[in-house]
């Protein structure tokens, strides 16, 4: 069996859709091959589990399709499996060899991230109101595709996305999204894969634009990347996933002096920090853009990280009433 080519040799950046895609590179997969036959196995045994779910109409965690197909071979002391890692990557494997996201082979992940805001979803059926939600949220699901979710009720101008939980807390319980007509979302970090399918769709076809609130380090530039542009890993995935226009909002790295903020939000740069912000940097869809160069040189020039909890040290919900609301009036975000 072929099998694409999930590697960074393998993608492209496609400028004029604005995302990463998938080469056409493909690695040959064969049984009667000692150092191939192994993953055929396993291949074959997630197929067959796959096949059994579409049929029943079921759906099962990635936790539990590692243990549907684990067992020791028969005669041998060798599982089926070393562990989930192994398991989850052959599953990326039937996603792009299928052309199928894994939430349509009835594959759902762990549930990460958490939504509010004027908006109604109607998930499995059930009506959800996003405006009564408590202080907990809604917890997005794995799996957003049409056929689960679908969106009703809609009266939001835009999506604001923040990177941790922490900060979604305090906009929510100042009410920002009541105040400021707009949806807000969190990932835990690094967004799950749910998280991107949920924002992608909402931009796609409600037309909302999309503003992502992360820190000022590598990784909030990275998870920003992510959002926008798509993965390396997922880079097959890009065109359900990738939101091209999307805006970082901030932290940003003049914002130390722009905000006037003490010494105590300054959390040195480490030498892996550096190398990381570099890479990011050299990235085709950053490297041309001034805007980003000027961010990325101005953070290594500072020597320092920050993160949006920082602007606490101004008022506990300075973020809220000042700094966002500053932002989007001037429309002063990265692109």
């Amino acid at each position: 069996m072929d099998v694409p080519v999930r590697a960074a040799s393998n993608t492209n950046w496609n400028a004029k859709k604005g995302i990463l895609e998938m080469g056409d590179s493909v690695g040959t997969r064969q049984l009667f091959n000692l150092g191939q036959a192994r993953k055929f196995m396993q291949t074959l045994l997630h197929s067959k589990s796959v096949d059994e779910l579409l049929d029943a109409d079921k759906t099962l965690s990635l936790r539990g399709m590692f243990y549907k197909s684990l067992h020791t071979i028969e005669g041998t002391k060798e599982k089926t499996f070393d562990d989930q890692t192994e398991s989850d990557g052959i599953l990326e494997d039937l996603e792009v060899s299928l052309g199928s996201l894994r939430e349509e082979l009835h594959i759902f992940a762990k549930k990460r991230g958490t939504m509010v805001g004027n908006i109604t979803v109607i998930d499995n059926g059930d009506e959800i109101n996003c405006r009564k939600m408590g202080s907990g949220g809604y917890a997005i699901p794995s799996i957003c595709e049409p056929d689960v979710i679908q969106f009703k009720n809609v009266d939001a101008k835009f999506i604001l996305h923040v990177e941790k939980d922490t900060v979604w807390q305090r906009f929510n319980e100042d009410r920002f999204w009541e105040k400021h007509n707009c949806i807000l979302t969190e990932g835990s970090g690094q967004p799950p894969r749910g998280v991107r399918r949920m924002l992608h769709r909402l931009n796609k076809e409600l037309k909302l634009p999309v503003y992502c609130l992360l820190d000022c380090d590598p990784w909030g530039h990275y998870i920003y990347s992510v959002i926008k542009q798509g993965s390396i890993s997922l880079a097959f995935e890009s065109s359900r996933l990738a939101i091209p226009d999307a805006k970082f909002m901030g932290i940003r790295a003049i914002d130390y002096e722009r905000c006037d903020l003490s010494d105590d939000v300054k959390i040195s740069l480490n030498e892996r920090d550096t190398a990381r912000a570099k890479q990011i940097a050299a990235y085709p869809w950053f490297e041309k853009d001034k805007q980003w160069q000027r961010e990325i040189k101005k953070m290594l020039s500072n020597g320092f990280k920050m993160e949006v909890e920082s602007l606490i040290t101004k008022d506990i919900s300075y973020v809220t009433e000042e700094y966002v609301p500053a932002r989007l009036k001037a429309k002063d975000w990265l692109g």
